[in-house]
């Protein structure tokens, strides 16, 4: 399967259903390792002058180690007939296992890190901030309640969009 690059201003997608309804894959590594996770929060637009994403990622998940020790990682999007596979890499770890292959899905390595090669987009990202939640930060405080019973505050990425690669 091959991509071409695509300017990001020629995006015409609805971030809130992309993020929100058909999520997304967070895939970080390289060649040697890599691993993915599903993700329904985030945001996109534009940052210190710069098209950006923010995703968010628990503690706990696998997928983190990845995002924390690379400078890149990606964000694919898929189609409806991977859903299936969306919810197996939301709920399973990846840590003893090649997740992404048990998925049904095929690693596609670009510019140093690691996308999935069934998507029709793949988004190459390069972290410029990350902060962690913090419940004294909650203006809405049910929020705190609401999706953090266990503390497990999530880890906030701010990042660049280097590249946009579209299904040809």
């Amino acid at each position: 399967m091959s991509f071409k690059e695509v300017n990001p201003s020629e995006l015409n997608m609805n971030p809130f259903t992309t993020i929100g309804k058909d999520w997304l894959l967070i895939t970080a590594g390289n060649e040697e390792k890599c691993n993915t996770m599903t993700a329904s929060w985030g945001a996109m637009g534009v940052m210190w002058g710069k098209n950006a994403v923010t995703v968010y990622i628990r503690p706990q998940r696998y997928t983190k180690e990845f995002v924390d020790r690379e400078d890149t990682f990606t964000i694919s999007v898929l189609g409806k007939d991977y859903r299936k596979a969306l919810n197996y890499c939301g709920t399973v770890s990846g840590k003893g296992s090649d997740k992404i292959k048990d998925a049904g899905l095929t690693p596609y390595y670009t510019d140093g890190t690691a996308g999935i090669e069934e998507a029709d987009m793949i988004m190459v990202c390069r972290k410029m901030y990350h902060d962690e939640i913090k419940p004294e930060c909650f203006d809405a405080p049910e929020n705190d309640v609401k999706w953090y019973p266990e503390k497990d505050y999530h880890t906030m990425y701010i990042a660049e969009v280097l590249k946009v690669l579209v299904r040809e």
